[in-house]
């Protein structure tokens, strides 16, 4: 018998990392000690407090039962605790919040119930690979925004196309950023709602690295500004603020429309996540936040040794503003992955090539701050070696 899948399956983006992940298993196989700077998941363990009350839930009969379809109303008010605490943000835990599989689930699920084959997504450019993913799932066509380095990595929507405006059902933000590990400003949202409303296009706001930013500053919530939940959704993760990419946990907030649409798909797909999982979720989300404020102080710190390296050996990049990434401009005459691909070879250091996230990513290499400090300083001195790099 032959399987024939369906078209679709053929349209989805290639998966670029996995050529990456090929690239440094073959050197590890021989032997080499490896600094993998390449991945985006979190080096540290979960905070004890949230395991042990995951340890007391899973002994709890209840949680043996299928949960509510659409999520456990204690982890709703979490989120909307959360939000509270966190941004001053009022949402109802009934309508105005959705429990997802991960922020990465929910991403692709806007798609579904938004948008039909042939209709128009804006994605930033470079930007995180599974809004391609969600796109291509429903037939849909993407149109990039660049964010380009004299914008200060913001898109600039008058320069898209009034074609492509009059077909776009949503467009994706993510600030604080992957992979350029920039904020945005208030005023920057301000400006979308008002173009969001203008052309009729649904925000989708990934705000992932949402807890982590640094010196002193605090990252602007889409949730924050007046008009948000008329005109879209923020996506929430607990993987990168409490070190939990594991346990699949995220929310979707605002518009109440689309809370009731993606819960109504996510009756097709799930009974919603472990009730223990859940419940360990909200104590996270209500409990002490020192374990988020010790984590980011960490890598605040990795960031300071990290790009206090970089200037050591003669490598200029701005320093990150926020998320656990370096963004970091690729010498000439390289392109992003001929230096990824010396680096791994000479070096056996792993970076991302910039094109991984989209052609604008073309010209940077990402870099996660995800091991300790000394191995961060370690990585720099093993790239100055090559020579490369000439301090002026």
């Amino acid at each position: 018998m032959r399987i024939q899948p369906a078209k679709m399956m053929s349209t989805l983006p290639t998966q670029f990392f996995s050529t990456l992940v090929a690239k440094v298993n073959k050197v590890i196989a021989q032997g080499h000690d490896v600094i993998n700077l390449g991945q985006g998941n979190p080096d540290m363990p979960t905070p004890p407090h949230i395991v042990e009350e995951l340890q007391a839930q899973a002994a709890n009969p209840l949680h043996h039962k299928y949960p509510p379809f659409q999520g456990r109303i204690e982890l709703k008010r979490a989120v909307a605790h959360w939000y509270k605490q966190e941004f001053d943000v009022d949402l109802d835990p009934e309508e105005e919040v959705a429990i997802l599989f991960g922020s990465k689930t929910g991403l692709v699920e806007i798609c579904q119930v938004l948008m039909d084959p042939g209709d128009v997504a804006l994605v930033p450019d470079p930007g995180y690979p599974d809004y391609w993913s969600g796109v291509s799932v429903v037939g849909g066509r993407m149109v990039m925004m660049p964010l380009l380095a004299e914008n200060k990595f913001l898109p600039d929507y008058t320069k898209l196309k009034q074609e492509d405006l009059d077909r776009a059902k949503l467009m994706f933000l993510n600030y604080p950023n992957n992979p350029t590990a920039v904020t945005a400003p208030y005023e920057f949202y301000q400006e979308t709602i008002e173009f969001a409303k203008k052309n009729e296009i649904v925000v989708c706001s990934d705000f992932a690295y949402g807890a982590i930013s640094f010196d002193g500053k605090k990252p602007v919530s889409f949730m924050q500004l007046p008009g948000a939940k008329e005109v879209g959704v923020e996506f929430y993760t607990l993987s990168k603020t409490y070190n939990m990419a594991g346990w699949r946990v995220g929310a979707m907030v605002g518009n109440r429309e689309l809370v009731r649409l993606i819960n109504e798909i996510q009756d097709h797909y799930f009974v919603s996540l472990f009730g223990a999982v859940q419940m360990a979720a909200a104590r996270a989300m209500t409990d002490s936040q020192d374990c988020v404020r010790d984590l980011v102080g960490i890598y605040e710190g990795r960031r300071n040794r990290f790009f206090s390296e970089l200037d050591r050996i003669g490598w200029q990049a701005t320093p990150s503003q926020g998320s656990f990434f370096a963004w970091l401009p690729v010498p000439k005459p390289y392109t992003s992955t001929e230096l990824s691909d010396l680096l791994i070879e000479k070096a056996h250091v792993v970076v991302a090539p910039g094109v991984g996230f989209g052609p604008s990513g073309e010209g940077y290499v990402r870099v996660g701050l995800l091991t300790n400090e000394d191995r961060l300083g370690e990585a720099v001195e093993r790239i100055n070696k090559l020579g490369i790099f000439t301090k002026s």
